[in-house]
């Protein structure tokens, strides 16, 4: 297994600047092209690689820039994958809101471009010595779970097992390939299914949709680890788990158990983001499934709100859980992204800097490095 860059790390995203969203408007009402857009999305991405070296982060990341949704913009670009458009639906107050697109597998999944080449052979560029750029990719679960089989061509997959999944897996691979050909040693994907799995709500919907939420999680083990089968060699890959973060709201809750054994033990993961915010994330006893090598990071800093954590508190909960899995195993890290859609949490640019450097100090006193 590699480690982790520090004791101390973050999940990838970051609020846009204001000139950012204007200039993504500007291009949406055609009144920019998109090279000019990207000229924009440099000058913030280089902003945002020096605000992560000033608190004083070791792995470096692009702010998720160049995304309006953590997993859309990148789904989208695979062979075989196509978006819904987003449709305005009408809320149960009579508010109105964007319905998030959703992704449908309408022919065979593979990997016809390189997606993030370009934009990791910019964040590269922009990154000190001494830091690791870090690319964040959604996870290969997202594929199925939000439309189950019937979000899957069954012309293209007549049975699931074993084309579509090993079609997935191939298609990352050759992803991730490209981006180690490019100097890159750090990939996180970013999944929220298996978090929505500890939910009863979500887990009933699962059935719904004819799958079953015991199974699940040990079929997604054996998914992703067809892609960890593809990995290059010398690349740390890395997965997040997030319960919803769409403007400071979460999509689901629940203690880690139901998941904790096909995650930490079944999965061939070097590292694993677990957000452990609030008291809906649960205890720690699930840790206790953590074999020797893995790294859990600890999200116990909040970034949907503003109100900042104590040092004591933190350092109190990381003794808590080092009851299940060794203080060696273990790291720190805020509990989400800042922004996992191009509209941001509710909170502030100060508290970023604020909370992420709690995140460094803490960790450096607790693990001195």
């Amino acid at each position: 297994m590699i480690q982790l860059p520090a004791r101390y790390d973050h999940v990838g995203s970051f609020l846009r600047p204001a000139y950012l969203l204007e200039a993504r408007e500007q291009k949406a009402r055609g009144a920019i092209t998109p090279e000019q857009l990207r000229k924009v999305e440099d000058k913030a991405i280089t902003e945002i690689v020096q605000f992560q070296q000033d608190v004083g982060l070791k792995s470096i990341t692009d702010g998720e820039f160049r995304r309006t949704y953590f997993h859309i913009d990148f789904l989208d670009q695979l062979g075989g994958v196509k978006t819904d458009i987003p449709v305005t639906i009408k809320k149960p107050d009579g508010t109105e809101e964007l319905a998030p697109p959703v992704l449908r597998v309408i022919d065979k999944v593979r990997h016809v471009k390189n997606i993030q080449l370009a934009d990791f052979q910019y964040l590269k560029s922009q990154v000190a010595a001494g830091r690791t750029p870090k690319v964040t990719i959604p996870s290969p679960t997202m594929l199925h779970f939000r439309g189950g089989r019937a979000g899957i061509s069954r012309e293209a997959y007549p049975e699931l097992e074993p084309a579509f999944y090993d079609d997935v897996a191939q298609a990352y691979g050759e992803e991730l390939q490209s981006l180690a050909d490019a100097g890159c040693t750090y990939v996180q994907m970013d999944d929220t299914n298996l978090a929505y799995l500890c939910d009863e709500k979500m887990r009933e919907a699962a059935r719904q949709r004819g799958d079953d939420p015991n199974e699940l999680p040990h079929r997604y083990a054996a998914f992703v680890n067809k892609v960890v089968a593809r990995k290059p060699k010398g690349m740390l890959l890395a997965m997040h788990l997030c319960r919803g973060n769409f403007k400071s709201t979460h999509a689901a809750a629940g203690n880690y158990e139901p998941v904790a054994e096909a995650l930490l033990k079944e999965m061939d993961l070097d590292a694993y983001f677990l957000e452990y915010d609030d008291d809906r994330s649960g205890d720690f006893k699930p840790l206790r499934y953590l074999p020797k090598g893995k790294t859990v990071v600890l999200g116990l800093v909040t970034t949907k709100f503003g109100e900042m954590e104590s040092k004591d508190d933190l350092k109190r909960r990381i003794d808590e859980a080092a009851r299940y899995a060794p203080m060696e195993q273990l790291a720190l890290s805020p509990q989400c992204g800042f922004s996992s859609t191009v509209h941001g949490n509710n909170i502030a640019v100060q508290a970023q800097r604020d909370k992420l450097r709690l995140v460094v100090e803490t960790a450096q006193e607790v693990w001195g490095s």
